[in-house]
């Protein structure tokens, strides 16, 4: 490490020239990083919806589709619109009751639950059907078309209208949450430091860090848009206290000099900042990878870019950010300024003077705390997380309101099942409670006549593998009672075709619901279990990650119990991810502590004054890296108008500044009333044991 440290010192110019230029593939590899807003895509390829859909998109070119509401047209205008539409490149199928009035089939032959489908108060729907799936780059393009063809956004209802409209928010949000998190992190920095230029060195070091993280995602092939959203604000809210630490450090070393000399100053600033945050680093890093243990591979896609932003953070406060403070040291010592930052006091006399009070406190929080976080309302329908007034919002509102099209399904039977089961299925399906639209090829007309149905919806219905029935269900996506009645169907299928595949977007909704129910405990179990044994081998004890893990832990409730108290109800997501995160990113604060008190308990018999004196050299850093990462978060929160990520960051936010308190306030008296069991409990040279 000393000649790695050497290298970085004497080539500092080098190493930022070197940086600069990496920039130019990083922001080339950024761009060309495909975004994906479809959340479902992440649902296991295993998945037997999954398969369904495939099923759809190769065999049937259902994969997507969408609803286009037209007004008071004649049918031969509705002819010439369908023809418009399917010049549109990606579009497979165009059909509405127009064509069946185009062939020999008297409207009135077919059924009253069909024709309320299609047709009411002079308002007609056109069903079209795209080549790809939902979130291909060419069905958006095509739905795009379909836009400018239709005239009118708020008439076209589909998911892929969904991932456009959510690509389009993102997209105008993104700069502004980057913006909102730099700004609010340059006031705290500028409170946390003693120049007026450290926190742009500072930012600058984090920004080509995350610049580095960002660009090496095209190596994945693509992200989703929630991953690019928030990792720039979680890079910069976590890796921001290594960046301070070794500035710190690099201050000390040279106060500490008889003769000034910046290089040799660093270069112990480097080593030092490498011994002491290797260990937070490493669980921070460990937590971020955790959520690659979800079953829905959006924990992958989060968790490693996440993990990846903390090497690079690393790599570049080690590198860059010294060389930076080197090259600028004329223009930092030209703009210091006395320290703003309060000591913190009285907030650390209150936690020793009162460490058995704050334990009895701790105890009775635990019960609410446990509770809250047990019950907080979870929502798992996407929609639900974007504004109502967006183009698809207005468009499923106006499907479900005028036709009663809310949950569209499609079951897949094999060629084989003979007519009269299909029949006897549809039949049973008619007496599903909440199911008021079945169809088939038997239910649009008497057997015999389906050669007079319009060659696009035969070839919608059946081929020479499968046969499908569509049916509408009047129950909400992700409810309840949708899922219940999805579970109902599929059995009934399964008797009929023990391959039979009820596939769609409810039943998409449904194994989510249950995946993520999954993913919740795996990744927090996960979580817990690597960072305890990171935390085994760093710290060389067997009692103390237990109770950093308690305490955190404790934050981490507290956290999710204020949604539940509050009547907050929570994206799925941000269940699932933010335990994981908060950990990961807030248990550093419990282990700087913590190793300070041992460091200080080694050296003090007296347990009351170790702690005096290991919270008046913490207490300051710990509160710097927790504002640090609420601004970071804070700000996106009140400001983005989409909810995935506002509760994502709402909850950051919160979680950072109820970790930096616990550590504070609970952890110093967990330290106190267990001091004789750490003692004993944790490896140290037998001379310095107590």
């Amino acid at each position: 490490m000393k000649k790695f440290s050497k290298f970085i010192v004497n080539h500092s110019i080098l190493i930022v020239i070197i940086s600069i230029l990496l920039l130019i593939p990083s922001v080339y590899g950024y761009i060309k990083t495909r975004v994906n807003y479809d959340i479902l895509i992440y649902l296991p390829e295993e998945n037997e919806t999954i398969q369904g859909e495939n099923i759809l998109t190769d065999d049937f070119g259902l994969g997507a589709y969408a609803f286009v509401m037209v007004e008071n047209e004649l049918p031969k205008n509705m002819l010439k619109m369908e023809d418009n539409i399917r010049k549109i490149k990606g579009v497979n199928k165009v059909f509405s009751i127009a064509d069946v009035l185009d062939t020999t089939i008297p409207f009135d032959m077919l059924p009253d639950e069909v024709k309320e489908k299609v047709y009411k108060e002079n308002e007609t729907i056109i069903m079209v059907t795209f080549n790809g799936t939902t979130s291909e780059d060419a069905t958006i393009t095509a739905v795009k078309e379909l836009n400018k063809v239709v005239g009118d956004t708020t008439k076209v209802s589909s998911m892929t209208s969904m991932v456009i409209d959510t690509r389009n928010l993102s997209n105008q949000e993104i700069v502004a949450y980057v913006v909102i998190a730099v700004i609010l992190c340059i006031v705290v920095l500028l409170f946390a430091t003693d120049s007026y230029i450290i926190p742009i060195l500072l930012l600058s070091n984090i920004g080509i860090a995350i610049l580095y993280n960002m660009g090496t995602n095209v190596f994945l092939g693509q992200i989703s848009y929630i991953t690019k959203a928030i990792t720039a604000i979680l890079q910069l809210g976590v890796t921001t206290d290594f960046s301070i630490f070794l500035y710190h450090k690099y201050e000390q070393a040279k106060s500490e000099q008889k003769k000034k000399d910046n290089k040799e100053a660093m270069a112990q600033a480097i080593i030092q900042t490498f011994q002491s945050v290797i260990g937070s680093s490493l669980t921070t890093f460990a937590g971020f990878l955790a959520l690659c243990t979800m079953e829905l591979t959006l924990g992958n896609d989060i968790g490693i870019v996440m993990a990846k932003g903390v090497v690079c953070g690393l790599i570049c406060v080690l590198t860059l950010f010294p060389s930076l403070l080197l090259v600028f040291n004329r223009w930092i010592e030209k703009t210091k300024h006395r320290n703003f930052f309060p000591k913190f006091e009285r907030l650390q006399a209150f936690s020793i003077k009162h460490y058995v009070g704050i334990i009895i406190v701790f105890i009775l929080l635990l019960i609410p705390a446990y509770i809250g976080n047990a019950n907080y309302k979870i929502y798992y329908k996407l929609d639900e997380s974007l504004p109502k007034d967006l183009s698809f919002q207005i468009a499923n509102s106006k499907l479900a309101e005028k036709f009663n099209i809310v949950s569209p399904e499609i079951i897949i039977l094999d060629q084989k099942i003979q007519s009269y089961e299909v029949q006897n299925l549809v039949n049973d399906l008619k007496e599903v409670e909440g199911i008021d639209l079945v169809l088939s090829p038997s239910t649009l007309l008497e057997s015999g006549m389906e050669m007079l149905l319009p060659d696009d919806l035969q070839n919608m219905l059946y081929n020479d593998k499968y046969q499908l029935i569509i049916i509408n269900s009047t129950y909400e996506i992700a409810s309840n009672e949708l899922n219940q009645q999805i579970e109902e169907i599929s059995n009934m299928v399964k008797q009929y075709d023990s391959k039979g595949i009820v596939a769609g977007e409810g039943p998409l909704m449904r194994d989510l619901v249950t995946i993520a129910d999954h993913d919740f405990k795996m990744v927090n179990y996960t979580s817990i279990i690597v960072i305890f044994i990171i935390m085994l081998l760093v710290l060389k004890s067997i009692s103390l990650p237990v109770i950093l893990i308690l305490a955190i832990e404790f934050a981490i409730f507290l956290n999710m119990a204020c949604a539940y108290f509050t009547g907050t109800e929570l994206p799925f997501i941000a269940s699932i991810v933010v335990g994981t995160i908060q950990l990961g990113a807030t248990i550093d604060y419990a282990i700087l502590m913590s190793t300070k008190y041992l460091e200080k308990r080694i050296k003090i018999k007296d347990k009351m004054q170790a702690m005096k004196e290991t919270l008046h050299v913490t207490v300051s850093s710990i509160i710097t890296s927790a504002l640090c990462f609420f601004a970071a978060t804070f700000g996106v929160a009140v400001y983005t108008k989409i909810d995935m990520i506002g509760s994502i960051c709402e909850l950051l936010a919160r979680g950072s500044i109820i970790s930096m308190l616990v550590v504070i306030l609970i952890l110093p008296s967990l330290l106190l009333i267990f001091d004789k069991v750490i003692l004993k409990t944790t490896k140290m040279k037998k001379e310095e044991n107590l």
